[in-house]
């Protein structure tokens, strides 16, 4: 066959494959055997030298393991496939067809290949799959846009995911780059299946493992375990995983890394799942990662804005706008502290001659010192910086003489600090059960705490 004249006419970049088959489910070298202009012109540019016919694919095209299966599937099953995927090392977008072509070479397979790529994403042809394919990621899709618990509606999404891919197991790991810490954050089980849960099992040495698949994707878009050929691919890649995987009695696997924009964001994968549908299972979740890691995206960047809007950023503790809505929904009755409680004030004593005298640095390490002391004594409270140097403690299920031991505890800690003096007042759930005049008789308590010490110190309250 002239496989030259085959394809002169196409207007898109496309080449001749040709494929070794080893075996039933195994296959050797995949060569180049002819392109047309659009191909050539485009190796020439990128590779700086003429494109030579019969060449491996891997001198015009990344060496890809999902690549050359896909080749293989295409030319000794005889289906036309296409896929949508992003090239993220290369910062591009591929969009591939294989058409199978007849061969009447015994051992070897040909297939015709067309491939255009972008730099960004064309929603158009990300959603030009297989209608049930389509269905699938809309389905997904919807579950996430009318719903406002994302935990939960991830764990049916991943169980929707397990069942398309008829697997044993599905799961989603959350990776913490700041902490170096991982998490199991969704995952599903096939009923009777006798795979072990692995949801807080991962501790902080596993994010160095996961880190490291990136090392196994080597710029692919997934990594897929079908054969022993893959198996052996991967013992190359990562001998300690592959030992992992054996000794769990892992023979089938697919591994997809979510990204938003340039962020590695975590890991989708399934095991033991239905090899016969590997292809629709790889376009199903090639779409579905997409969405899914722009709905983590969303779910982190909300986490983030929580924690500005609850947490100090100086001190790390609890700040006034979460203990205004903890008192209003105490006040409301929407909660019920358990008594008896206590209401403590504390304020820093000398921070303003601190300020002046050695400069706001210094202050703020005084602050976060008197916060760490207080956080440690009431480590079974919740403790707030109501703001400036002063901060409120609410403990429950405390007495009276604990409290004191507590305070005695605070004033010892304090002296023991180069810095820190603290003032405190008291109130119980005993003496005065409305929260907010225990919160102002606490305040009172303090002030009148901090007269007494000024009384005694009268030169730190001018400098």
């Amino acid at each position: 066959m002239n496989y030259d004249e085959l394809i002169k006419d196409y207007k898109t970049k496309t080449c001749i494959l040709s494929v070794d088959r080893l075996g039933d489910d195994d296959f050797g070298n995949i060569r180049i055997v002819a392109g047309n202009k659009a191909h050539c012109d485009d190796i020439a540019a990128l590779t700086g030298h003429p494109f030579e016919p019969g060449c491996p694919y891997d001198v015009c095209f990344p060496h890809d393991m999902n690549f050359e299966n896909f080749t293989a599937k295409c030319a000794f099953g005889g289906e036309p496939l296409h896929t949508y995927i992003n090239l993220y090392q290369m910062g591009l977008w591929l969009n591939m067809f294989m058409l199978p072509l007849d061969s009447q070479e015994e051992n070897r397979g040909y297939c015709i290949y067309s491939y255009d790529v972008s730099p960004r994403a064309d929603e158009g042809k990300m959603s030009d799959v297989s209608l049930d394919n389509a269905s699938r990621v809309l389905q997904t899709c919807i579950k996430f846009r009318s719903s406002e618990n994302f935990l939960e509606t991830l764990d049916g999404v991943i169980n929707d995911i397990r069942e398309i891919c008829e697997s044993d197991r599905c799961c989603v790991l959350l990776l913490d780059h700041d902490e170096h810490s991982c998490q199991v954050i969704a995952e599903s089980t096939r009923e009777g299946s006798d795979c072990a849960s692995v949801r807080g099992k991962f501790d902080d040495s596993y994010y160095n493992l996961a880190m490291n698949w990136l090392n196994i994707l080597q710029g692919s878009s997934c990594f897929i375990i079908e054969h022993d050929k893959d198996m052996e691919e991967l013992k190359n890649r990562d001998a300690a995983w592959y030992e992992s995987l054996k000794s769990m009695g892992v023979n089938r696997l697919v591994l997809f890394p979510l990204r938003h924009g340039n962020e590695l964001m975590g890991y989708i994968w399934t095991r033991e799942f239905n090899s016969d549908n590997t292809i629709k299972i790889k376009e199903t979740l090639e779409l579905t990662t997409f969405f899914i890691a722009s709905e983590m995206s969303n779910y982190l960047l909300m986490k983030r804005m929580e924690v500005l809007s609850s947490v100090d950023l100086l001190t790390g503790i609890n700040n006034r706008n979460i203990m205004n809505n903890r008192i209003d929904h105490i006040v409301a009755g929407k909660e019920i502290l358990a008594e008896p409680y206590a209401v403590i004030f504390a304020d820093l004593n000398g921070l303003k001659r601190v300020n002046d005298t050695e400069g706001h640095t210094a202050g703020d390490e005084m602050i976060k010192d008197a916060a760490n002391i207080l956080q440690s004594v009431f480590e079974d409270g919740e403790v707030y910086r109501a703001g400036g140097d002063e901060f409120m403690i609410l403990v429950c299920g405390i007495t009276e003489e604990e409290v004191e031991k507590r305070m005695a505890l605070v004033r010892e800690k304090a002296s023991a600090t180069k810095n820190v003096s603290i003032s405190a007042g008291v109130s119980m759930s005993s003496e005065e059960p409305d929260i907010l005049k225990a919160m102002h008789n606490a305040d009172a308590r303090m002030y009148s705490d901090k007269e007494s010490y000024y009384s005694a110190h009268p030169e730190l309250k001018y400098r």
